[in-house]
């Protein structure tokens, strides 16, 4: 086999701690850059460029097609009122993101590898399982996303759209051979897609920033309905498969060979965290008000509705905006679902299976749904609701760890870090008591 790796990298001295002999010939220039950045010759923009790309991968769990489901239900059928649970759902992503790529950092393990280590091996495989079941819900509203996007914009049957999303992400995981950058630039490039669609959409909808901002700031709900779309937010905002793969991302992409070098790359982390997320917030604040501002009062159930109604409402431009952002979502998000699917069964039980087998396990209850005609967008909402539920099983581990110096030495938790992450764990939980309350007993 012929050896691609760049000759010149040997001779790069390893004030990074990276195996530089193994490193693709696409990665030379980062880990150049980061190297410099670590050593204080790079500064500015320039010394964050090398670390900015983990975040951006994690953020676009944050703007999957579940997010388009539980946003446009959310704005059509409460219009602002649950703006403030978006924003407060994106700022408590960004401390979660935080905490697991700190723990991938300090480690040099990722989340699913350290729970293994630490835990029982019976509770290691209960968390197994979970993730698994998890792992499937995510791929749902992944596949059912891009499926709509090309039944919407080119007509395609859902079936044969679903089969087609599900190839798209082996096309985008097939970067991973060239290096992490190529499959970063693309990742991004499809975020940027997205942005972009509903910064034209917010153009055209002109929502109200005075009912935006007081619903911010004002918390509330309206019955049982508005607290199942309130869940079905936050397990789409704060997705339990990319908290385990956050941590992956950064476990050996540049490693510190030192404690202040991992405080710098910490550091530069968590600047790419607040600018992926920061993007993410946007996009689904943006989301709900557009929904809000059109939709409010139409009585549109569906992304197919909402899809008719910009063409209808905003003109046949909006429509297709809408359908393009789906879509670059439906297929940079289930590609990153599979990641995560890898990471999880290697961490958590040291297996690994086929990437083929792995995609078709999780794609298989979006194509059967896809094929007994199941409402899509109904199944989007409920999948979100799902991730809720798994959220403190990937949260509170995380919490646990990042607390514990003797595992994270000097990038452990501050006491306010903890109390916030442990506060975030029973918003999550008590609003996931309240919601089967509200369903089961209290409806």
């Amino acid at each position: 086999m012929t050896d691609t790796r760049d000759p010149e990298l040997s001779e790069l001295p390893t004030a990074s701690g990276v195996d530089v002999g193994s490193v693709l010939p696409g990665e030379a220039a980062t880990l150049r850059a980061a190297q410099a950045s670590l050593q204080g010759e790079q500064r500015g923009l320039r010394g964050l460029w090398p670390f900015l790309g983990p975040a951006f991968i994690a953020a676009v769990a944050y703007v999957d097609p579940g997010n388009f489901a539980t946003n446009i239900a959310g704005g059509a059928k409460y219009g602002y009122l649950l703006c403030w649970i978006v924003v407060t759902a994106n700022l408590m992503a960004m401390l979660v993101q935080t905490l697991s790529a700190k723990l991938g950092i300090a480690t040099g393990r990722n989340l699913p590898e350290t729970c293994r280590d630490s835990f029982r091996r019976s509770v290691s495989f209960g968390l197994w399982i979970q993730a698994e079941a998890i792992a499937m819900a995510t791929d749902l509203a992944e596949v059912l996303g891009a499926a709509l996007g090309l039944n919407l914009l080119f007509g395609m049957p859902l079936f044969p759209a679903g089969l087609l999303a599900g190839a798209g992400a082996f096309g985008i995981l097939a970067l991973q051979r060239y290096g992490f950058r190529r499959l970063e630039a693309v990742i991004a490039g499809l975020v940027g897609v997205i942005v972009v669609a509903f910064a034209f959409e917010v153009f055209l909808a002109q929502p109200d920033p005075k009912e935006v901002v007081k619903h911010i700031f004002v918390p509330g709900f309206e019955g049982s309905e508005s607290v199942l779309i309130a869940a079905g937010i936050l397990g789409a905002t704060i997705m339990p498969h990319v908290v385990y793969l956050h941590s992956a991302l950064t476990q050996n992409r540049v490693v510190g060979r030192d404690d202040t070098e991992k405080k710098r790359i910490q550091r530069f982390e968590r600047i790419d965290v607040i600018i992926a997320m920061s993007i993410a917030g946007f996009v689904n604040l943006s989301m709900l008000a557009i929904a809000a501002a059109v939709f409010f009062g139409l009585g549109i159930e569906s992304i197919e509705d909402a899809y008719s109604s910009f063409e209808t409402e905003l003109g046949g431009g909006a429509a297709l905006l809408f359908g393009v952002a789906l879509l670059a979502s439906g297929f940079s998000s289930s590609s990153i679902g599979t990641m995560a699917g890898q990471v999880v069964m290697q961490g958590f039980i040291r297996r690994q299976i086929p990437l083929f087998l792995r995609r078709a396990v999780t794609l298989a209850p979006a194509l059967i749904i896809l094929a007994i005609g199941v409402d899509p967008s109904r199944a989007l909402v409920l999948s979100q609701v799902v991730l809720s539920f798994g959220i403190p099983f990937a949260l509170v581990p995380l919490v646990i760890f990042t607390s514990r110096r003797e595992l994270m030495g000097s990038l452990v938790n501050t006491r306010v870090t903890t109390a916030a992450a442990w506060a975030i764990a029973g918003v999550i939980i008590c609003l996931n008591v309240f919601l089967l309350y509200e369903t089961f007993i209290g409806g």
